[in-house]
C-alpha cells in the first residue's frame, strides 16, 4: 500500500507518536466542543500554519487537502440554502482543522509507530480476555486504508487526467472500488497465513 508518511525530516518527525496522538485527541476534542465560528476560525489558521510548517513533507497530501477545502465549500453552500450559514461556517472550520491535524500526524509518523501506541493504550484490555494487538491491528488497519483510499483516488484521477485531461469525477467510483476490494483481499489472505488465530 501507499503511505503519505513523508521521509522529509520535519520538526514534528522528532514528536514522540505517544505525545502526537495524545495532542490530536485533545485538540480534536477540543474543535467539537467549541461552537462558535469566531473561536474556531483562528484554531483553524493555527492548525494550517501547523501544517504550512512542514515545507516540502506536506507535498504528498496537499492534493487531498485541496479536496477537503471543496468539501468545506460544499457543506457552507449546503447550510446556507438551508438557511443556517453560520452552522455551515462552524462546520466546515470543524472540517478544516480536524483534517489538518490528521494529515500532519499521517506525514510526520510511521505506522509501526502507531501500531505501537495503540497495542499500549488497547493492553489493559488483556485483563478481561480481549486481545489487545488484534484489536489495534484492527484500529491500524482502518487507518491505513482510509489513507490507502485517499491514495488510490489521486493515481485513478492522475491517470484519467493525463488521458483526458480533465478530472474522473464518479466516473473513477466503479475502479476505485476494485482496486480497494482487492488491495484488501491481498491484506485479509496475508494475515490468515501470518497471524496465528
Amino acid at each position: 500500500m501507499g503511505s503519505f508518511y513523508s521521509d522529509h525530516r520535519t520538526w514534528l518527525h522528532a514528536v514522540s507518536a505517544p505525545l502526537k496522538l495524545l495532542l490530536l485527541a485533545v485538540f480534536g476534542t477540543a474543535l467539537f466542543v467549541i461552537k462558535s465560528a469566531a473561536v474556531l476560525l483562528p484554531c483553524a489558521a493555527l492548525c494550517l500554519l501547523l501544517f504550512a510548517s512542514l515545507g516540502r513533507a506536506t507535498l504528498p497530501a496537499r492534493k487531498l487537502l485541496i479536496m477537503v477545502f471543496l468539501t468545506g465549500l460544499l457543506i457552507t453552500a449546503f447550510h446556507a440554502y438551508l438557511q443556517q450559514p453560520l452552522q455551515g461556517v462552524v462546520s466546515a472550520l470543524r472540517l478544516l482543522s480536524a483534517s489538518l491535524l490528521g494529515l500532519s500526524l499521517m506525514l510526520t509518523t510511521r505506522a509501526n509507530d502507531l501500531l505501537d501506541v495503540l497495542e499500549s493504550l488497547l493492553s489493559p484490555l488483556n485483563r478481561f480476555g480481549i486481545r489487545s494487538n488484534g484489536l489495534a491491528l484492527q484500529v491500524a488497519l482502518m487507518l491505513r486504508f482510509t489513507e490507502h483510499f485517499f491514495i488510490q483516488w489521486k493515481r485513478l484521477d492522475d491517470a484519467h487526467r493525463v488521458r483526458t485531461g480533465k478530472s474522473g469525477g464518479l466516473k473513477l467510483l466503479a475502479p476505485l472500488t476494485i482496486r480497494m476490494l482487492t488491495s484488501a483481499q491481498r491484506v485479509a489472505d496475508a494475515l490468515e497465513l501470518r497471524v496465528p488465530p
